[in-house]
């Protein structure tokens, strides 16, 4: 097991990045926020929602599988019960980042699917967020991160 800092070193070194769960409402939705800085740092970012064709202005894919040219990494922000069904696809897809959104509560955090995707050798980070860490990071979420490591909504280590 790495360091949650070395894995999310590794992770943000990914630079075609999807993010599930972003929101045609953006308002206060955590997938949406993670989007955004994504793609204001450079990244090349994809949003994905079964039930949406645009968010954020930009094209919205139904699945991981419609993204031309496939991504590196994936972000799922969606509810904890989808996080297997998007790990499996990571699997079939060979995608070997995966960052399981949490911030206060469970978030995307799914202990079926982190034990799935690791047993597959996928590297799992099961909670905290993007943006808590460089090169993405501020003030604010740094400061969350600090605040989340204490109760164990930030791991340690994955």
């Amino acid at each position: 097991m790495v360091t949650v800092k070395e894995a999310a070193t590794g992770f943000l070194a990914n630079k075609r990045i999807a993010v599930t769960g972003v929101s045609r409402n953006p308002q206060g939705h955590g997938s949406n926020i993670v989007y955004q800085r994504l793609r204001d740092r450079g990244y090349e970012v994809f949003a994905v929602n079964p039930n949406a064709d645009q968010v954020e202005g930009d094209t919205c894919y139904h699945d991981l599988a419609s993204i031309p040219g496939g991504v590196e990494a994936v972000v799922i922000g969606t509810r904890p019960e989808s996080a297997e069904a998007t790990m499996q696809q990571c699997d079939e897809l060979g995608i070997k980042n995966v960052w399981m959104h949490r911030s206060f509560g469970q978030g995307s955090v799914s202990p079926e699917a982190t034990t799935y995707g690791r047993d597959r050798g996928i590297t799992v980070i099961d909670g905290g967020c993007p943006l808590m860490f460089d090169p993405t990071g501020d003030f604010g979420h740094k400061c969350m991160r600090y605040v989340l490591s204490l109760t164990g909504s930030v791991p340690k280590k994955v």
